[in-house]
């Protein structure tokens, strides 16, 4: 029973210390790129928010503009905005693979996500407590952070949840370019070399991975309500 599951796996065990760097990576990936885009992706929400028609610092030009950016990357699909974003990416990384070449397109791509999801949860806050707030003589960034973002808490946690689980996948579609991470690696060992048990185990890594996520999610929600 041992040796026909050693003979399974055998790939696996064989390079399994580089399996281990590259979650290592992928966890790297995820953690700072999520990090950056929900305090990037925040304020973007925010102010879409507050700057909407008849929001508590209405204006329109504003809320348009940066409306449009959103949606413009929103709407480019990952793969191709990896390729789009490279002299970017390189301006600042100084390379365009690994790690590093990563993070870039990680953040461009979930901080638009990240706002509109801050945004829809801060929408869902009802007006009447604003209102209530404001008649008491609230300034604008007291109703921000004591009504809007207190009374979205829950939605928002669930937003970053929802946005830690696409970064996840977008770091396996960077791995596809030579991005680093679990992506990477079952693209090399895995799909290049015909190596089954190593595409197998790195998928399961991912859900099991997710999986833990998402259950934590839940637990800090109900925390959260109760």
């Amino acid at each position: 029973m041992v040796e026909k599951l050693y003979n399974s796996l055998e790939n696996v065990i064989k390079y399994q210390d580089e399996m281990v760097y590259a979650f290592g990576e992928t966890i790297v990936m995820v953690t700072v790129a999520g990090i950056v885009s929900t305090l990037i992706g925040a304020v973007m929400g925010v102010v879409l928010v507050i700057t909407k028609k008849d929001g508590i610092l209405e204006n329109t030009l504003v809320n348009n503009i940066l409306g449009k950016f959103i949606n413009i990357f929103r709407s480019i699909p990952f793969v191709i905005l990896l390729a789009a974003l490279i002299p970017v990416t390189r301006f600042f990384m100084g390379t365009t693979i690994g790690l590093k070449g990563a993070i870039v397109p990680l953040i461009f791509g979930s901080t638009p996500f990240v706002a509109r999801q801050i945004e829809s949860a801060l929408l869902g806050v009802d007006s009447g407590v604003i209102e209530a707030a404001y008649a008491m003589g609230s300034s604008p960034l007291e109703i921000i952070y004591r009504v809007l973002l207190r009374e979205a808490l829950p939605e928002i946690v669930y937003a970053l949840v929802i946005t830690t689980v696409s970064l996840i996948g977008f770091s396996a579609v960077a791995g596809t370019v030579g991005g680093g991470g679990l992506g990477d690696f079952a693209i090399r060992y895995g799909y290049q070399h015909f190596k089954t048990d190593i595409m197998v185990v790195t998928i399961i890594i991912l859900v099991v991975l997710i999986t833990l996520i998402q259950w934590s999610g839940e637990r800090i929600l109900k925390k959260i309500k109760h």
